[in-house]
């Protein structure tokens, strides 16, 4: 069961992460994971100087994003539907109130809400007031040199997106981290349970805090001279 519950929590963080992104066109046609994805749009705009973050630059990312916003809306019940997944699955296993559980599991939860917090306080409100009625005005054949001004409105809220968007992605990096940690240690108990019969049973009687049964006296072999005496005597 463990294991099953530590499946479902990778699986979802990984789906959310986007950790098997999709081609660029598959992204474009609106069939995109989560964070990774949004690079394509966020690498444009991450650790730029002011010069380098350029109109066509900026363009591209508030174009993806507006895709993003007109895309089919269960998408968004998809998403919050593994999120929910994930979270709950956490949370059961701490109900085992086992060391490990606390640890490993009380770490990937706090992360875990973390991120959910940055991209319902932060992204999706970003999302919404920003790019939700974006025009697209822009066909494949637009070069860069025919692009109109970047609004100045919209600079900011292009940054902030890339900034919260790679805050998620380190956190959940960190669930991903923190479950393989709980993999490791759950795996050196079963090899130490697994040892050799001698060395296990010591430990685990030591553990248990049992005594180790006494060991039976063989009775002492009567010497040859009295088994002949009465013989003789029986004779």
């Amino acid at each position: 069961m463990a294991g099953l519950r530590m499946s479902v929590v990778v699986s979802a963080t990984a789906f959310l992460l986007g950790a098997y992104p999709q081609t660029v066109m598959r992204v474009f046609a609106r069939v995109h994971s989560l964070l990774f994805t949004h690079w394509i749009a966020d690498s444009l705009t991450l650790w730029k100087s002011p010069e380098g973050q350029t109109d066509p630059r900026l363009w591209t990312s508030a174009t993806y994003y507006a895709i993003l916003m007109h895309g089919p809306p269960q998408l968004a019940y998809v998403y919050a539907g593994v999120a929910l997944v994930g979270a709950t699955t956490i949370l059961w296993s701490l109900r085992d109130g086992r060391a490990g559980n606390l640890m490993f599991d009380g770490g990937s939860i706090f992360l875990y809400l973390t991120a959910l917090a940055m991209y319902l306080y932060s992204v999706l409100p970003n999302l919404s007031a920003n790019f939700s009625s974006l025009p697209l005005p822009f066909s494949s054949a637009t070069t860069a040199a025919t692009f109109p001004p970047f609004p100045p409105t919209l600079r900011e809220p292009t940054l902030e997106l890339a900034s919260s968007h790679l805050v998620c992605s380190v956190v959940l990096t960190g669930v991903l981290a923190l479950q393989a940690g709980r993999w490791w240690a759950e795996q050196a108990d079963v090899d130490e349970d697994d040892g050799p019969d001698g060395e296990d049973g010591g430990m685990r009687g030591e553990r248990d805090g049992d005594e180790p049964a006494p060991e039976t006296e063989k009775p002492a072999e009567e010497p040859q001279g009295d088994i002949r005496r009465r013989e003789k005597a029986a004779a």
